[in-house]
């Protein structure tokens, strides 16, 4: 798409062009003017990751009730059973209007394909062979585009909300595009900006997945939830060089073995249901196991052998996994892969209500952004891209509080912002350092297996981090900027310098987010798992809640 001069005021802004946002920006009423916001360009997003597919009951067998309780279960005691039930019962519907809009999921004659996935009791997760995420944002975009009432702003970066002194209204977003920072009014600012796996040293989301909509919105005053709710992928290649691509749960139901260097089925050690046991046991089992056996556990590996599978059914199902298994030299029909378990995908995010809205008016949350009480302490597989559907349909429903927008902002306000050379580098190098220290220092203290001690270390080293960014220049310059004043940068290739400042900034403070939050929880539940406090407590089965700085429990 060519660089396009953007308008200064829109009806709504939706930050993030994931499932979430593409069906958010569809699903507003089309007499709104919408600006769809993308630090990449539309379809790099974690919904584009995402293999096994999107849960809903539509067997004969099947009903949104057993949905519902698959779910709660899940959970760990945490689902908000009022969310749970309007995604369950929304969720025919829905994959209707996905089909309309022309998603091609896998069919049997002409039913829709159903397959099974672990903690569900029925076949209910519709699938596009193993790129299902692809098939449902490719559709979705090409019918964004078709909108004359959508425009699509892509390489632009949100860095923060706009808020209207006096009544602490969302009123728009600073924004950074082509080289200058502006500042762009709405009456509704949604936030669909998806996860944080990049925190981690190993995740299977995207580079894109910083956590930025949390970051913008914990620094707004937003309220926060469930932020310790971490879901690690049990298997994603790990092979030195490759991406974290997450082999989808899917090839488990399908009757795959995971097995460890003698061949051994190591999973029934520690739950009954072995590798079909729920994501957080079986990541346990594979990290407790690499602990135990392997002499680098940081680095080592278990084996995901498809070979039970028949390779009919494997070419069939499986093709991507196929695919991207050639390219780093595994043949999945003669040798088992690699797998080692990563950060997949965040329970916690910012509150909000079965409408989305979050605690600050005019600002909306949808998809892996929000924490709506859908997943509880742990997602049930294959419900995430279901969310974003399920939410994004009710933007359909917006009242918009009718603003003042002011008319444009003055050309007086205009600063400019240079740095020598040498200067910059000194600046980049101390940012580059940063972002390859964070998420081995997460990965250590909120991975799998979390305690006290080094929590407590991690967080100090973190806030000495924040001090050290604080004080570069480029920080104290854009820190101090006043709401409403354009910038232009004199500085070599500076969008992908702001972005490295930006994505630093919101990595450290979800960091800090993660390790305050799992330092608080003293059980283990779900995602979170203490080795000081390995059991559930039910004093706490409530919800960790934070607004700015301020830890606290929700009433039970």
């Amino acid at each position: 798409m060519p660089e396009i001069e953007i308008p200064r005021q829109f009806d709504v802004i939706v930050v993030g062009a994931g499932a979430a946002g593409l069906y958010t920006a569809l699903c507003l009423p089309e007499s709104l003017e919408v600006g769809l916001i993308t630090k990449e360009t539309v379809s790099l997003s974690a919904s584009d990751w995402a293999q096994g597919g999107i849960a809903a009951a539509i067997a004969p067998e099947d009903s949104p009730k057993l949905h519902i309780e698959d779910t709660i279960q899940a959970g760990a005691g945490l689902c908000d059973r009022q969310a749970v039930e309007f995604l369950a019962q929304q969720a025919p519907s829905c994959i209707q209007s996905l089909v309309n809009l022309g998603v091609a999921f896998d069919r049997h004659g002409n039913a829709l394909a159903l397959t099974l996935e672990a903690a569900h009791s029925r076949n209910r997760v519709l699938h596009a062979a193993d790129t299902t995420g692809r098939e449902v944002t490719t559709t979705l975009t090409t019918q964004v585009l078709r909108r004359q009432n959508i425009q699509v702003i892509q390489q632009a970066l949100a860095l923060s909300l706009w808020l209207e002194p006096q009544t602490g209204r969302c009123q728009g977003i600073g924004l950074f595009y082509q080289g200058e920072i502006t500042w762009v009014k709405a009456k509704a600012v949604v936030l669909a900006t998806g996860g944080g796996g990049q925190v981690f040293a190993q995740t299977t989301n995207p580079a894109v997945s910083t956590g930025d909509g949390v970051a913008i919105a914990w620094r707004a005053g937003a309220i926060l939830r469930d932020l310790e709710f971490v879901q690690f992928h049990p298997t994603a290649l790990t092979k030195p060089g490759a991406d974290r691509f997450l082999i989808s749960e899917a090839v488990r139901g399908e009757g795959a073995h995971l097995v460890d260097n003698t061949g051994r089925r190591f999973a029934f050690d520690y739950h009954p249901a072995g590798e079909l046991a729920p994501r957080d046991v079986v990541s346990r089992a594979i990290f407790s196991h690499l602990q135990r056996t392997a002499v680098d556990p940081a680095t080592a590996h278990v084996w995901l052998d498809m070979r039970p599978i028949p390779p009919d059914k494997i070419r069939h199902r499986f093709p991507n996994i196929i695919k991207v298994c050639q390219r780093w030299g595994i043949d999945v029909f003669h040798e088992p892969i690699p797998v080692a378990p990563a950060a997949h995908y965040w329970m916690g995010g910012i509150v909000a209500d079965l409408r989305n809205h979050t605690n600050i008016p005019g600002l909306y949350a949808v998809g892996e952004t929000a924490s709506t009480g859908v997943h509880g302490a742990n997602r049930l597989a294959s419900n995430s891209l279901l969310e974003c559907i399920v939410f994004g349909a009710q933007m359909a429903n917006i009242q918009l509080t009718d603003l003042e927008l002011e008319p444009d902002i003055s050309e007086s306000s205009l600063r400019e912002f240079g740095l020598d050379v040498d200067d910059w580098q000194t600046q980049q190098a101390q940012l580059e350092a940063l972002r390859e220290k964070l998420p081995r220092l997460v990965w250590q203290s909120a991975g799998i297996c979390r305690e006290q001690s080094r929590l407590v270390e991690a967080i100090a080293t973190v806030e000495s981090w924040q001090q050290d960014f604080a004080i570069l220049p480029l920080s104290q310059f854009l820190l101090s900027l006043p709401a409403s004043e354009t910038v232009k940068f004199k500085i070599p290739d500076i969008e992908r310098q702001l972005r490295l400042w930006a994505e630093t900034r919101n990595l450290l403070d979800v960091a800090y987010l993660i390790l305050k939050s799992a330092a608080f929880r003293t059980e283990s539940r779900g995602g979170h798992y203490r080795i000081d406090y390995p059991e559930p407590n039910p004093n706490w089965q409530i919800h960790t809640l934070v607004q700015k700085h301020q830890w606290s429990q929700s009433t039970p």
